[in-house]
């Protein structure tokens, strides 16, 4: 008995058509309306953002006096024996060093035993972190901190 044909298309068949169709009809709204979208979008920076990333500055005036309370009055130091009169330097140096008997096994009767191979060196300035001279850290929050130090007034 020959085949007869089916005369209407299955169910998988009539989807994919309309969902070619669909897509098709998307395509040529943006092909003809494409140049009345955004390029970029704006990004709005609130003030509670650039409170996140702009470091804390107290006002004057409010910083820890030593012998002073809080209304001015002078007080006995805390340390009786004066306390230390440490400061920390401005500048610390890292240097990242390697062991190489630790990395290749040497053993310890070798003339390389205490071989040392420099891999960098992290250079600390303030609040500032450095490898090998370069700042560590990320240039895109840098200059949001910026841009929100000059554009929004100080509380």
């Amino acid at each position: 008995m020959p085949s007869v044909p089916n005369q209407r298309p299955s169910t998988a068949r009539a989807m994919t058509r309309s969902r070619v169709a669909i897509v098709n009809a998307v395509l040529f709204l943006l092909t003809c309306f494409g140049g009345s979208f955004p390029a970029a979008a704006d990004i709005a920076v609130t003030r509670a953002d650039c409170d996140r990333l702009v470091k804390h500055q107290p006002a004057p005036g409010v910083e820890y006096q030593p012998g002073v309370d809080v209304h001015g009055r002078p007080v006995a130091p805390a340390d009786i024996g004066g306390g230390y009169q440490i400061k920390p330097p401005e500048t610390i140096i890292i240097p990242i060093e390697i062991l190489i008997q630790d990395r290749f096994n040497i053993p310890t009767n070798s003339v390389l035993w205490n071989a040392k191979a420099q891999v960098g060196v992290v250079t600390v300035k303030g609040d500032q972190v450095f490898y090998e001279g370069q700042l560590l850290g990320d240039p895109e929050i840098a200059a949001l901190e910026q841009l929100c130090r000059e554009q929004l007034p100080a509380k």
